[in-house]
């Protein structure tokens, strides 16, 4: 029995550690965003560390991507830039927030 629990523990803490690094990964990503917008949108410095605290702060309304996508996409309406773009610089950024861990 004593070696189901440490095996149990194991797994929970296995568990934890890779929620942490998801989470890590996404404000990481959310950052990038973040960053790629203010410059689309011309913001200063300022406004630029403004506006990517309101990008990971949108990815708190739910579960998914979904809330940063709609933020964002809202944000560049008057950009020109396509949903497909979006979404694949949000893939690009994922991955490069990844390399920053890993």
């Amino acid at each position: 029995m004593e070696k189901f629990d440490e095996r149990k523990k194991s797994f929970e803490k296995k568990f934890a550690h890779d929620e942490e690094l998801k989470f890590k990964v996404s404000s990481r990503r959310n950052k990038y965003l973040g960053q790629w917008v203010s410059k689309i949108l011309s913001y200063d410095a300022k406004k630029e560390s403004e506006y990517i605290q309101s990008v990971i702060k949108a990815d708190f309304q739910e579960a998914g991507d979904e809330d940063v996508f709609r933020k964002i996409k809202t944000d560049l309406k008057d950009h020109n830039i396509s949903d497909d773009e979006i979404r694949n610089k949000m893939k690009e950024l994922n991955e490069k927030a990844k390399s920053d861990f890993i």
